[in-house]
């Protein structure tokens, strides 16, 4: 637009002399972001008709005519050199840059940044308008990898903080600032992650020299070299230190002193001193450790792959005699957890032990001692080529009856309403109990039916759902489950529910912040998505409708639960047994009393020891009266517990 039709605007209506500048970057060329339309480029101006006329070209739309007034507030005017503008006018560049020189861009995005600086999220924006939904977050991973060395960017140490491009003045290296954290900081455990962070930093490998071994160990003496020799000194020091430090360490876990020794030990490697004669070794470490405390070391040292094959591994070297790392290992992975589950598993196939595997797995699906990890690594990978032949002989209604024998056993020993994984996944998977009930007969389908019916580990919602799955494949069963009707069996679903007052004013709360703010927000989403075009390429439109299915869940959940409220101020609580109301003091066989409150079924507060009357504990302790003995299962321990006292939550409240 020209001044002169600015001014024209402006008589028509003063409003809009506070944007003035706004309106005078709405020039014919310019570029522009609409929020729902994309990249648009202004190609014209009907001044009869005080319209832009704007092209969106990722949406289809030319000439559409726009009010300049309402336009400041819905597009944004782009400078000539910001990225998406130059992905037009400089294809061939930005083609370069994304494949060649990712950290350069990350930059140039950041140049054109109010103050050069830009969260994740915001950066995220203009990368996946660049190169695409699907490209960009395995480009971006690697990329925020390349910018952690590069002292012009400054990286933020927690996902919320900003990416900032730096004045040369401002510019430190890296190791730099790793070092001067580290010489900051007094925590142990924090100091050996700043030392292995800048040790990362601080030196690369020369890729030449390197020999064909194993990948996981770590590289011979040599093949190290400094990438800044004035941080060596530091290094050296912070070696010696490290090495002292991990003698004298008395806050450390073993866990993290093995870890402490692994940075320590790259260091020595580092500067070709000799490993084994330092002391205390891995090998020390790992010969101290109780069983138990292996499966803690396990859990507790860093998650990752790297860190996880290098303590199988060391594993492999300590307890090589007689080949006693395979029962060590297949310990570890009947008590293993997340990542471990897998690695255990690999680290035993890729070293020729599939049979043992293969038999052990067998033996606890046979013995019922299958835990959860196990088991959902068993279900994500039956479809495997590489494991075929140890899961294969696995998908039978026994491992469904090790499933639910699982799920129910977590849900006894919960103390809370938290969902569980093993039971979600076998929710998720739809053609999970058809593949393992594909050669059981009607009775055994009916008993596994039954079986699930009563497991304490489902929603009411999801248990329905899981039996409808049986029914389908044996009709039959719907008659044959106690007595006929699937629903008679389910009391939760037409049962009252006790609750207190405040809890149920909650629940009301966040029904109607869904109706009248979520889902209203999620619709006006999923208009704009569908602004987009190519509904089957069109991620936001499909991140909106899952956002609208996850809200309508909720929205039914909250109202059939809401229906069948029943406010309770705990009055009537019974004083000669426990009640729905009660606090009760446990013994257990050793140890220290606890004291539990039992109140309504959404008041579950485990921090304070306030426990749902619906969650499993609370169940076995309803009705039983002071002296009476119930029984707890922990981590596969039995615990007896006995009923010292008992008191009303609302004498105690009234006080």
């Amino acid at each position: 637009m020209t001044r002169e039709e600015i001014d024209a605007l402006i008589l028509k209506n003063p409003e809009l002399s506070t944007v003035r500048e706004q309106l005078e970057a709405m020039k014919v060329g310019a570029y522009c972001m609409h929020r729902a339309w994309g990249l648009g480029k202004i190609t014209g101006y009907d001044s009869a008709a005080e319209r832009l006329l704007v092209d969106f070209p990722e949406v289809g739309k030319t000439g559409h005519r726009m009010d300049p007034g309402f336009s400041v507030g819905k597009l944004e005017i782009l400078p000539e050199n910001h990225l998406l503008v130059r992905k037009h006018t400089d294809a061939a560049t930005i083609e370069k840059l994304i494949k060649n020189d990712p950290v350069q861009l990350v930059k140039e995005i950041l140049a054109v940044a109010p103050d050069h600086k830009m969260t994740a999220t915001e950066i995220e924006l203009v990368l996946g308008r660049l190169l695409g939904p699907a490209k960009m977050k395995k480009w971006w991973v690697a990329t925020k990898k390349a910018l952690l060395k590069d002292p012009s960017v400054g990286v933020p140490a927690k996902k919320e903080g900003d990416f900032e491009l730096r004045d040369k003045d401002d510019e430190v290296s890296p190791e730099r600032e790793i070092l001067e954290e580290y010489y900051r900081n007094k925590n142990p455990k924090k100091k050996i992650l700043l030392a292995e962070k800048l040790f990362q930093f601080s030196s690369v490998k020369a890729a030449d020299e390197l020999p064909q071994t194993d990948p996981n160990m770590p590289q011979p003496l040599h093949h190290y070299k400094a990438s800044d020799p004035e941080i060596v000194g530091d290094l050296h020091k912070i070696f010696e230190e490290l090495t002292d430090a991990i003698k004298a360490a008395k806050r450390l876990t073993k866990a993290e002193c093995l870890y402490g020794l692994w940075v320590r030990n790259d260091l020595c490697r580092f500067f070709k001193e000799d490993v084994d004669s330092l002391e205390p070794t891995s090998k020390s470490v790992i010969l101290s450790c109780s069983q138990e405390e292996l499966n803690e070391v396990a859990q507790q040292i860093p998650q990752t792959p790297a860190c996880l094959k290098r303590l199988l591994d060391l594993l492999s070297r300590v307890y090589a005699e007689n080949g006693e790392w395979k029962n060590v290992t297949l310990k570890l992975l009947e008590d293993s957890t997340g990542k471990f589950t897998g690695e255990c598993i690999t680290f035993l196939v890729e070293r020729g032990e599939d049979k043992l595997l293969s038999r052990k797995l067998q033996e606890w699906l046979d013995g019922q001692t299958l835990r959860s990890p196990v088991l959902i690594w068993v279900i994500k990978n039956r479809n495997s080529r590489k494991y075929q032949k140890i899961v294969k002989p696995l998908m039978t209604h026994q491992l469904l009856n090790a499933i639910l024998y699982a799920i129910d056993r977590e849900a006894v020993m919960s103390t809370s309403n938290r969902r569980i994984q093993l039971a979600e996944e076998l929710s998720d998977d739809y053609g999970l109990i058809p593949d393992l009930l594909e050669n059981a007969n009607e009775e055994i389908a009916r008993d596994l039916a039954q079986a699930l019916n009563l497991n304490q580990g489902f929603e009411p919602l999801m248990k329905k759902s899981l039996l409808a799955r049986f029914i389908k494949i044996y009709p039959r069963i719907l008659s044959l489950i106690s007595g006929g009707n699937v629903e008679d069996n389910e009391p939760e679903v037409s049962s009252a529910l006790i609750v207190s007052e405040w809890s149920l004013q909650e629940r009301r709360n966040e029904l109607e912040d869904i109706i009248k703010v979520q889902i209203p927000a999620n619709k006006e989403a999923i208009a704009v998505a569908k602004e987009h075009g190519d509904l089957k390429e069109n991620s936001e439109y499909k991140m909106a409708r899952q956002d609208q299915e996850t809200l309508l869940a909720r929205k039914g959940l909250l109202e059939s639960e809401l229906e069948r409220a029943h406010v309770t101020d705990f009055s009537d609580t019974p004083t000669d047994k426990v009640g729905v109301g009660s606090v009760v003091e446990l013994v257990p066989a050793s140890g220290v009393p606890v004291v539990y409150t039992i109140l309504g079924a959404w008041d579950s507060n485990p921090e304070e020891n306030i426990l749902s009357y619906k969650t499993p504990l609370a169940q076995k302790l309803i009705g039983k009266v002071v002296g009476d003995v119930v029984e707890t299962i922990i981590d596969g321990n039995k615990e007896t517990w006995s009923i010292k006292s008992m008191s009303r939550w609302v004498d105690r409240a009234g006080k």
